[in-house]
């Protein structure tokens, strides 16, 4: 888990010196190599426009880049799924060496990898697509909030520059993050502190940034949480994988039944 978060705050690094404090406007004559990625993400919003509505652009958009990303957040589900199974495994080996000593943190990540290669399990996995996300979806909110000629306009009934005066895109934006995390977490057959704690935080961040930016970041983040429901459902449906597992439990439980009936069998004999 820290490992992963060593990533992701190197992720977040590598941003900041990409952006480079750019928070002036971006512009077609923009010199600089990120902004002029921002300024291509504005434009192609500005291309799915139908109508000269930018907020079909932006859901058009979201939803683009979202799927595009589907096969890389596959690869993270099915990682994260199986780094849950095997969690179990992992405390009966961190049990066994409490000891801090070198020799027993040695002995205890050896196993510990023995275990990840049984299972085929890369920790790190779970974390590339997070990684490649980072830029890409930050570059699109560069584009609605520093790209003049999508920060205007209105859309059903907000204005795509201005704060959400009625705060439900913010509220629906929360709603769907606290969703699929939810859904992600119901899967889990053991549950940590610090999931169960952020399924609870993260909406809340985001209802509170979604209150005090600009309606159009708030849609981004409503449909591309909403997304994210649909792609837990699709690619990590809970209620199957919870079925599954309970299903397997009882087809150990049927064998052990079997065995022993058929051992008072034989003693009868």
């Amino acid at each position: 888990m820290k490992k992963k978060f060593s990533l992701i705050a190197m992720a977040g690094a590598a941003l900041l010196l990409l952006t480079a404090c750019g928070t002036t406007a971006v512009t077609s004559s923009s010199t600089n190599l990120w902004d002029q990625i921002v300024y291509g993400f504005a434009q192609v919003i500005r291309f799915l426009s139908f109508g000269g509505l930018t907020g079909v652009g932006i859901i058009l958009f979201t939803i683009v880049i979202r799927a595009a990303l589907l096969p890389l957040m596959n690869i993270q589900i099915k990682s994260s799924q199986r780094m849950q199974e095997i969690q179990p495994e992992i405390k009966k080996i961190q049990a066994k060496y409490p000891s801090k000593d070198m020799e027993s943190r040695r002995l205890m990540n050896e196993e510990i990898q023995k275990l990840y290669a049984e299972n085929k399990v890369n920790p790190y996995m779970g974390c590339l697509p997070l990684v490649v996300q980072m830029p890409v979806l930050w570059a699109l909110y560069q584009a609605l909030s520093r790209v003049d000629f999508l920060k205007h306009g209105t859309f059903l009934w907000f204005e795509i520059g201005a704060k959400d005066p009625t705060f439900i895109l913010p509220i629906l934006a929360a709603v769907f993050t606290f969703l699929s995390s939810y859904l992600m977490m119901k899967s889990a057959p053991e549950r940590n502190a610090m999931t169960t704690s952020m399924t609870y935080i993260m909406p809340i961040f985001i209802l509170i940034m979604g209150v005090n930016f600009a309606a159009g970041i708030a849609l981004y983040w409503a449909i591309s949480n909403a997304f994210q429901v649909f792609q837990t459902m699709l690619l990590a449906n809970p209620y199957k994988i919870i079925a599954a597992r309970e299903a397997k439990v009882q087809v150990e439980k049927d064998k052990i039944k079997a065995r022993e009936k058929a051992l008072k069998k034989a003693r009868k004999k």
